[in-house]
């Protein structure tokens, strides 16, 4: 079998290629030269990329393989994420991979602003001793103004705080509990911008963010502020920031990012108040191999088939670890559903019962959607998609909990109501201290039944020879039986046998036709 394959579009870490492992075929292309990057992306089953590499509509396009997009850093403006969505592609990438790194360059550029360190440094190399021309300013008891107080952020605000600065915040997502945590106080933008010293900004970029800080907010300022962007550009106007600095209304700046990257030429670069980088925000050793290392690890998570909780266009959010080994069982208990159903439910109920509820197990109604869809479509089903395609089909889907789970430490049932008002109904559960993945119940029928690879179930009027015509079927087809077991209501039976290979149609609609079956299902979850 051949391996998943795997493109590194964009110069990583060695350490991004060690994490990854032996079990991939990895690849190297300029990701930048679209010419060169289409037709790698042909097939591969994963791509890890950096800033320079665009995956828009027409590079997902051209890998019809594709199952990962991973951004080794946080920002993903080159990734089209619904069209990835729409494609079932996963895309990942290592949101905190650079914040200490980041936050340390906007401090740096901060102090290099107050005490004017480049223009310094660039006349003393070229000869000038220009000592009284940069006299610049402390930080001590001055005021800071942070624009968005996310991960970056917050870890400036700690900084700052040891400088003696007195820190303000703007973030309409920030609780004052957590901005009092920091010993920053929570004021509207027009209040920062009327009282700080300085201004530095941590904001993702989005359609509300963009010219943010623009002509209007630079009227607002003192004339003696520093601003500083190492977030994203675009957040600041540039235009409207040059013409401000030229007016006297702005001290200086210190800008590490561009509206449009790379920029060699910009207004700003005439002043030697203004201190620029370009783009080193992520720039260190450690924040490299940091952001290559987590996403490695991802791909392998997202390439095995397994949940990835920092996934951007996946809804699962922290998974915790008792809760991590139902999701293969429940992922079968989805196949082995839809194979007794023999359709979609118009509703899904995912109904889990006992000590697991503790925890949050809303995950599991994701993974239910991946396996009840993963035999019904021709694409590949994945937790990106999963959702998508139980929308368009019309099927809703519902968690229910209890921690009351009867005899079973904890119980897993998917009930589906179909569009003609039948309820199918599949139970599993894991056991012992090897956690074996057992059927326990089909139909409101009691069983305990290890799942396997093939099964048969099927429902039956209870009477004698059924299972020795069934056992004689098998045996002429050379087809073993690993075990099996009947449980019975009344008159009416169901029947579950694991069996050690596939059942062909044509014997499964035989072995139906000679117990009579109500119901007659081949369950087959090899891959």
């Amino acid at each position: 079998m051949s391996k998943p394959v795997v493109l590194i579009a964009e110069e990583l870490s060695p350490a991004t290629i060690e994490a990854l492992g032996p079990d991939f075929e990895v690849r190297s292309v300029d990701g930048a030269d679209r010419d060169v990057l289409l037709p790698a992306l042909a097939d591969v089953d994963a791509v890890l990329i950096r800033s320079a590499t665009r995956m828009d509509a027409e590079a997902i396009g051209a890998a019809g393989r594709l199952r990962v997009i991973a951004r080794a850093g946080v920002g993903l403006d080159n990734v089209d994420i619904d069209a990835a969505t729409a494609a079932g592609i996963m895309v990942v990438n290592a949101p905190t991979s650079n914040i200490t790194s980041a936050a340390e360059l906007a401090i740096g550029l901060l102090l290099a602003t107050a005490r004017n360190i480049a223009p310094a440094n660039q006349a003393l190399k070229a000869g000038a001793w220009k000592r009284s021309s940069y006299s610049g300013v402390e930080l001590l008891d001055k005021t800071v103004g942070i624009v968005g107080l996310g991960r970056i952020g917050a870890l400036v605000a700690e900084r700052l705080k040891a400088f003696g600065m007195r820190i303000l915040a703007y973030d309409p997502y920030a609780s004052p509990a957590k901005a009092g945590q920091l010993g920053a106080q929570l004021v509207d933008l027009d209040e920062l911008l009327a009282q700080s010293d300085f201004i530095t900004i941590h904001l993702p970029r989005t359609p509300e963010t963009v010219g943010l800080i623009g002509e209007e907010a630079l009227a607002k300022v003192k004339p003696s502020v520093r601003i500083v962007n190492a977030a994203r550009g675009g957040i600041l106007d540039e235009a409207a920031l040059a013409r401000a600095i030229t007016e006297g209304r702005v001290a200086g700046a210190g800008l590490d990012v561009f509206a449009t990257e790379p920029t060699t030429e910009s207004p700003l670069f005439e002043h030697e108040s203004v201190v620029v980088t370009p783009h080193l925000g992520a720039s260190t050793e450690e924040a490299q191999e940091k952001a290559g290392v987590a996403v490695a690890r991802s791909v392998r998570l997202a390439l095995g088939g397994e949940l990835v909780p920092d996934a951007v266009n996946v809804s699962t959010g922290a998974i915790a670890e008792e809760v991590r080994p139902g999701i293969a069982l429940v992922e079968k208990l989805g196949r082995i559903f839809t194979a007794v159903a023999g359709t979609v439910p118009a509703q899904l109920d995912v109904d889990v019962r006992g000590e697991i509820t503790a925890h949050d197990v809303s995950v599991w109604k994701l993974v239910a959607l991946k396996g009840l869809f993963t035999d019904v479509v021709e694409d590949t089903v994945t937790y990106v998609n999963a959702p998508a395609l139980a929308e368009q089909r019309g099927c809703a889907v519902r968690l229910v909990t209890d921690p009351d789970s009867g005899d079973f430490r904890n119980v897993t049932t998917l009930r589906g109501t179909l569009a003609d008002g039948t309820v199918v109904s599949v139970s599993g559960t894991l056991t012992g201290p090897k956690m074996v993945e057992k059927l326990v119940g089909v139909g409101g029928h009691d069983l305990e039944v290890p799942i396997s690879d093939h099964m048969l179930v099927f429902e039956y009027s209870d009477r004698p020879g059924v299972i020795g015509a069934v056992g004689r079927i098998l045996g002429d087809a050379g087809i073993n039986i690993g075990g099996m077991q009947v449980s019975r209501q009344d008159d009416r039976a169901i029947g579950v046998l694991n069996v050690d290979s596939a059942v062909p149609p044509a014997l499964a609609a035989e072995l139906s036709e000679v117990v009579e079956a109500k119901t007659f299902s081949v369950v087959d979850l090899h891959d």
